[in-house]
Protein backbone atom coordinates (compact mmCIF):
# COMPACT_ATOMS: atom_id res chain seq x y z
CA UNK A 1 0.00 0.00 0.00
CA UNK A 2 0.99 3.65 -0.33
CA UNK A 3 1.82 5.82 2.44
CA UNK A 4 2.40 9.58 2.53
CA UNK A 5 5.05 10.87 4.98
CA UNK A 6 4.86 14.25 5.74
CA UNK A 7 7.71 16.15 7.91
CA UNK A 8 7.67 19.55 9.45
CA UNK A 9 10.86 21.27 10.10
CA UNK A 10 12.23 23.57 12.92
CA UNK A 11 11.97 26.67 12.37
CA UNK A 12 16.04 27.55 11.60
CA UNK A 13 17.07 24.00 10.03
CA UNK A 14 17.94 24.69 6.84
CA UNK A 15 22.00 24.33 8.19
CA UNK A 16 21.14 21.08 9.28
CA UNK A 17 19.21 19.82 6.62
CA UNK A 18 21.90 20.50 4.23
CA UNK A 19 24.22 18.64 6.26
CA UNK A 20 22.58 15.58 6.38
CA UNK A 21 20.76 15.64 2.98
CA UNK A 22 22.97 12.93 1.62
CA UNK A 23 22.28 10.86 3.82
CA UNK A 24 18.34 11.65 3.78
CA UNK A 25 18.62 11.58 -0.35
CA UNK A 26 20.29 7.94 -0.16
CA UNK A 27 17.66 6.85 1.56
CA UNK A 28 15.00 7.62 -1.07
CA UNK A 29 17.07 6.57 -3.89
CA UNK A 30 17.11 3.26 -1.74
CA UNK A 31 13.10 3.04 -1.90
CA UNK A 32 13.21 4.56 -5.70
CA UNK A 33 15.48 1.78 -7.28
CA UNK A 34 13.22 -0.84 -5.43
CA UNK A 35 10.27 0.93 -7.46
CA UNK A 36 8.34 1.52 -4.08
CA UNK A 37 9.00 6.04 -4.31
CA UNK A 38 6.18 7.54 -6.26
CA UNK A 39 7.34 11.00 -5.17
CA UNK A 40 9.40 12.89 -2.54
CA UNK A 41 10.77 16.78 -2.24
CA UNK A 42 11.11 19.32 0.15
CA UNK A 43 8.32 22.22 0.61
CA UNK A 44 9.77 25.84 0.19
CA UNK A 45 9.09 28.54 2.86
CA UNK A 46 8.24 30.48 0.04
CA UNK A 47 6.59 30.60 -3.18
CA UNK A 48 10.02 29.75 -5.19
CA UNK A 49 11.67 26.70 -6.34
CA UNK A 50 14.94 27.64 -4.89
CA UNK A 51 13.89 29.43 -1.38
CA UNK A 52 17.68 30.28 -0.54
CA UNK A 53 17.86 31.35 2.96
CA UNK A 54 14.05 31.33 3.55
CA UNK A 55 15.14 27.53 3.92
CA UNK A 56 11.80 24.60 3.71
CA UNK A 57 9.33 23.73 5.67
CA UNK A 58 9.28 20.10 5.92
CA UNK A 59 9.09 17.56 2.93
CA UNK A 60 6.14 15.11 1.86
CA UNK A 61 7.27 11.58 0.72
CA UNK A 62 5.05 9.03 -1.14
CA UNK A 63 6.57 5.90 -1.20
CA UNK A 64 4.89 1.82 -0.96
CA UNK A 65 5.57 -0.01 2.43
CA UNK A 66 3.50 -2.82 3.72
CA UNK A 67 1.79 -2.28 6.72
CA UNK A 68 1.76 1.30 8.09
CA UNK A 69 4.18 0.08 10.85
CA UNK A 70 6.51 -0.24 8.56
CA UNK A 71 6.22 3.26 7.19
CA UNK A 72 6.05 4.73 10.04
CA UNK A 73 9.44 2.73 10.97
CA UNK A 74 11.13 4.05 7.91
CA UNK A 75 9.90 7.71 8.62
CA UNK A 76 11.05 7.16 12.14
CA UNK A 77 14.72 6.67 11.02
CA UNK A 78 14.78 9.16 8.65
CA UNK A 79 18.14 11.66 9.31
CA UNK A 80 15.96 14.47 9.22
CA UNK A 81 13.83 13.48 12.04
CA UNK A 82 16.93 11.93 13.95
CA UNK A 83 19.07 14.77 13.47
CA UNK A 84 16.64 17.49 14.36
CA UNK A 85 15.79 18.77 11.17
CA UNK A 86 11.97 17.65 11.38
CA UNK A 87 9.98 18.56 14.47
CA UNK A 88 7.65 16.26 13.75
CA UNK A 89 6.39 13.51 10.77
CA UNK A 90 2.96 12.20 10.21
CA UNK A 91 2.29 8.87 8.06
CA UNK A 92 -0.52 8.48 6.53
CA UNK A 93 -2.14 5.41 4.54
CA UNK A 94 -3.09 7.13 0.71
CA UNK A 95 -4.73 5.43 -2.36
CA UNK A 96 -3.66 6.79 -5.39
CA UNK A 97 -6.29 7.66 -7.53
CA UNK A 98 -5.04 10.27 -10.38
CA UNK A 99 -3.55 10.49 -12.78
Amino acid sequence: MLYVILGQDHPESLEQRMAVRPEHLSRLEALRDAGRLVLAGPLPAVDSPDPGPAGFTGSLIVAEFPSLAEAEAWASADPYLTTGVFRSVQVYPFRHVLP
